[in-house]
């Protein structure tokens, strides 16, 4: 469908605002950034070995230690069939190790190996660096208020959602 030539200027990509989000211009602006931010993260990741999503999973365990394989499938709020898929991934790579929980042999354990460190170093680097890309021009106060409305919306929508990681 042709969007029409009255309505408002959409400055990144796309033109015009389609008809069908003009009622949500913000909800359509969040949804374009989340997807450019996930390309970009993942062209970056690919770099490093790794897909997008697989360096969550790293950070919770880099920063946690061993953690069994159920809580860290509901720390990423993922699909449990994708985590393990991550994870054999990982393993294969030598990123993490998976083991039987000593206090539960049905639970496994994973934690990240000795060798995933240089990984995290460079997974902090590309985080690093997508944060300047994607804050480029943007002032130190700016970026501390957008920072601070994001803050505002994520907790918006962890109300709608009542489903929101951390909020046990």
């Amino acid at each position: 469908m042709k969007a029409d030539s009255t309505a408002p200027e959409d400055p990144v990509c796309t033109g015009a605002l389609p008809s069908a989000a003009r009622g949500g211009p913000v909800s359509h602006a969040v949804s374009r950034i989340a997807r450019l931010h996930r390309i970009a993260a993942g062209k970056l990741l690919k770099g490093l070995g790794l897909y997008p999503g697989q360096e969550f999973l790293m950070m919770c365990l880099w920063d946690g230690g061993a953690v069994r394989q159920s809580e860290l499938i509901r720390a990423v709020d993922l699909d449990p069939s994708t985590v393990t898929k991550m994870l054999q991934r990982l393993d294969q790579a030598g990123h993490v190790r998976r083991r039987p929980d000593p206090d539960d042999r049905r639970a496994v354990l994973v934690e990240a190996t000795e060798d995933s460190c240089g990984l995290h170093t460079s997974v902090r680097d590309a985080w690093s660096s997508l944060e300047e890309h994607t804050l480029a021009g943007l002032e130190p106060a700016e970026r501390a208020e957008l920072l601070r409305l994001l803050a505002k919306v994520e907790a918006n929508l962890c109300r709608q959602v009542e489903d929101c990681p951390g909020a046990d």
